[in-house]
């Protein structure tokens, strides 16, 4: 039995998915306003009402990935709405408001079991450096560095493989993918920029004479799973 929270502008009293009144879910139905979801009861799973204002229902979907909710997220349409969904929508799954109750409960059971299956992300914590995958985020002492997504990829790669040499060509293929047709100054590039921003610590990413770069290990730390 799974909790679902249900975000929906109609009115309260009517199911915006009659499927799971049959169910032995626990459904909770409350207004789709942001507000609302502050003292939002506790949920596995969470169901947004497309059926009548797609535009708001994408806002909401992309506000509550925005916001770190990580929960299953389900959007129910009318079979003219399937046509206007997109992947930057962020949800989990889409059903339609006529599915019925064994079609229900298979999409709640199957975006848990997917949410369960996944691997924790990897945090690395190491010389002063933490990078978070989860939030494409990382740190330096604590203090959030400015990076663009290849800047972020490049220090990611090297962070989470300490200490071992890799070439520009293998940088390149690694971070860039292989079919990248820019040269390997690219990764010069690159280096010298997240260097800059790493300031006075930008011997973290070390150059090894004629081979590349390598990610310098200068504390006990290693790459360990985020909890």
């Amino acid at each position: 039995m799974a909790l679902v929270l249900v975000l929906t502008h109609a009115p309260i009293s009517e199911p915006v998915l009659p499927a799971l009144e049959l169910l032995s879910h626990r459904v909770r139905q409350i207004p789709a306003e942001p507000a609302q979801l502050v003292n939002a009861p506790e949920y596995d799973i969470v169901i947004v009402d497309g059926r009548q204002d797609l535009v708001g229902a994408k806002s909401l979907c992309r506000l509550l990935r925005a916001t770190g909710q990580d929960a299953p997220l389900l959007l129910v349409v009318t079979e003219g709405g399937m046509s206007a969904l997109s992947a930057d929508w962020g949800v989990d799954d889409v059903i339609l408001a006529t599915a019925g109750p064994a079609e229900a409960d298979a999409r709640v059971r199957l975006a848990l079991a997917r949410r369960d299956e996944v691997s924790e992300p990897v945090r690395v914590q190491a010389s002063g450096i933490t990078i978070d995958e989860q939030s494409y985020s990382a740190r330096l002492h604590g203090k959030p560095l400015d990076l663009t997504y290849k800047e972020f990829q490049l220090l990611h790669f090297l962070a989470t493989h300490p200490s071992r040499v890799f070439t520009r060509e293998q940088l390149l293929s690694e971070v860039w993918g292989y079919d990248y047709f820019g040269g390997t100054r690219t990764v010069d590039v690159h280096v010298r920029r997240l260097r800059a921003k790493l300031g006075d610590q930008e011997q973290i990413i070390g150059t090894v004479r004629n081979v590349g770069y390598r990610f310098n290990v200068y504390d006990d730390e290693t790459v360990t799973p985020a909890r």
